[in-house]
């Protein structure tokens, strides 16, 4: 993804790094790196206008929510569009460094920020294409992609009952006979959706006609044939009902669902005469030079996706009498700094509670899809007796759908168990979700872990199991607050928020800002305002915040993994 607005980041970065390492502490160079990019953008905001407006939400208009320009359509009718928004509002930098610097949450994501208050992140991807005429995302055309990927069940109402190399049909508008052919290659390691290898199946109403890849010459676009709640059938005379659409169908994203066959010889029939048209899909076996001479080359398309982003807000103010600010200063203190950095604690809390609720919500989908496509559940229930049925209520996942994922309990009522070897199985989860992350995601292994202050110290308490070591960094100081150490290079945060009992871990890996994932873009990171109460002369301050939580990528959640212990009968501290 990219930034709307080119800069030198070096120049950048050279002015502001030694500004913001003496005012904040900070060295790590990620982090300076992109505090010197917001620090630009800030500079920039408030070299405009050196003035701010207080809106007294009374009779003052608001600027309602940021929007685009629409189209002037031609080049004389630019004063008659609609127009977009785009004020910038005056802010303090150095309490948007104190915030940015306090939020741990930054920690855990990536940070990009935004010049203005809305932005367009831009994703590209290749996908398995082939096919004429493409639009419309590869679908609208006259000839159908290579492969498709949608979301259907078969006659039993279920998807993963399909077989592969098993052979469908798609209706046709035009007469009773199927447009296309689809063979079944495989699930999507993602979301399980079925994939299937399409061919076109006839040149005309009522005519009826197998064609090579690439020679299509369909009555109709694929995605008229494969529309919602239309059926498809196990015949070519749309006979026999093998079950129904359930949704638009998609391309085949080449990174996340590598078809293994694609570059080879699986999947041209015309290759191996006499044998059923799909015999082979799953073979990996390259073309002779004979065959590679005469077959025409499968081809893959590059997608670009754009994504807007608008900045949301969270604002808060606070109050004192002229008395306290009077009276506290024989103690030395300043009532109104005092104030300001409870506001600025304030933001800071509700910023690390959103980042680290979208977090355990990407886990929970991510761990949710994973039981279905392979059957994979890390989270673990420990018994006395072990062998019953486990239940793992996960929470919300990221659309707001309570996630649940089932296993089996483990016996450790004998076997020479101990509370010990209880903690050190949780390490091993750890790391089994690092690695799982490493290889769903394919960007590398996750970078931090989340939790309570049970589970904290169950970890805590076992940093030097001897009888099988893990390689670890964790700390047994008590009272840490964040960050407590590592195991298999996966840092471990406590969450102080959460319930001391509450057993669930989030494991996930923080990105460049060009991968998948959560991506924090800061619009303005403090805005701060004071002013004089009319009624009693006292001072007020409001802070605000401006930024975009965005779930980047297309698929984000596959970075995070939520999972959860259960104990029945033993404990692990």
């Amino acid at each position: 993804m990219y930034a709307n607005q080119l800069i030198n980041e070096a120049e950048v970065q050279k002015t502001w790094s030694p500004i913001i390492e003496e005012a904040t502490g900070i060295t790590e160079k990620s982090k300076i790196t992109w505090m010197s990019k917001y620090c630009h953008y800030h500079n920039l905001n408030e070299s405009v206008h050196n003035t701010v407006h207080l809106n007294p939400n009374m009779n003052v208009l608001g600027m309602g929510a940021p929007s685009f320009p629409d189209s002037p359509t031609t080049l004389d009718a630019f004063a008659g569009q609609t127009p977009g928004s785009g004020d910038r509002p005056f802010s303090l930098l150095p309490l948007a460094m104190q915030v940015a610097a306090q939020t741990v949450g930054l920690d855990l994501v990536p940070v990009v920020p935004m010049q203005g208050p809305m932005g367009v992140l831009t994703y590209l991807d290749f996908v398995y294409a082939g096919g004429i005429d493409a639009a419309a995302g590869g679908l609208a055309s006259s000839a159908a992609p290579l492969l498709i990927k949608a979301n259907v069940t078969d006659a039993t109402g279920v998807a993963d009952t399909f077989t592969v190399d098993q052979v469908i049909y798609a209706n046709s508008a035009v007469a009773a006979t199927a447009a296309y052919e689809l063979t079944f290659v495989g699930l999507s390691r993602i979301d399980g959706y079925p994939i299937f290898r399409v061919r076109g199946y006839q040149s005309g109403a009522g005519l009826t006609a197998v064609y090579a890849q690439g020679a299509e010459n369909a009555s109709e676009p694929i995605y008229l044939s494969i529309a919602d709640g239309v059926a498809f059938w196990n015949n070519s005379d749309c006979t026999g009902n093998a079950g129904a659409w359930d949704g638009s169908a998609e391309l085949v994203k080449a990174l996340e669902d590598h078809i293994t066959g694609f570059t080879g010889n699986a999947f041209e029939v015309n290759n191996r005469a006499g044998n059923p048209p799909m015999s082979g899909i799953n073979s990996i076996d390259p073309y002779t030079r004979g065959m590679g001479e005469s077959t025409p080359d499968n081809v893959m398309g590059l997608s670009l996706f754009n994504k807007s982003v608008a900045a949301m807000t969270y604002q808060v103010a606070a109050a004192v009498t002229r008395e306290q600010v009077q009276d506290l200063k024989q103690f030395g203190i300043d009532a109104v700094a005092q104030v300001e950095a409870v506001l600025v604690n304030e933001l800071t809390q509700s910023i690390n509670k959103l980042i680290l609720d979208r977090i355990f919500r990407l886990g929970v989908t991510n761990a949710v899809q994973v039981q279905a496509v392979t059957g994979t559940v890390l989270s673990a229930a420990f018994d006395l007796t072990g062998g019953a049925a486990a239940t793992f209520n996960l929470g919300l996942d990221n659309v707001g759908v309570a996630g649940q994922v089932t296993g089996t309990s483990v016996n450790v009522g004998s076997g020479g168990e101990t509370q010990g070897t209880l903690q050190r199985r949780i390490l091993t989860k750890i790391l089994a979700g690092s690695n799982l992350i490493a290889t769903r995601g394919r960007r590398g292994p996750a970078t931090f872990a989340v939790t309570g202050g049970k589970m904290a110290t169950a970890i805590q308490d076992v940093a030097g199991f001897v009888p099988y070591p893990l390689s670890n960094t964790v700390n047994q100081a008590g009272g840490s607050l964040y960050p407590i150490g590592a195991v298999a290079g996966v840092t471990i945060y406590v969450d102080p928020n959460r319930d001391f009992n509450d057993l669930k871990i989030a494991i996930g890996r923080k990105g460049d800002g060009n991968s998948p994932g959560l991506v924090f873009m800061p619009y303005l990171m403090a805005e701060s305002v004071e002013t004089i109460a009319e009624g009693t002369m006292a001072p007020k301050i409001a802070v605000k915040t401006r930024f975009a939580l965005v779930e980047a990528g297309f698929h984000p959640q596959t970075m995070y993994y939520t999972l959860d212990i259960q104990l029945t009968g033993v404990d692990v501290i």
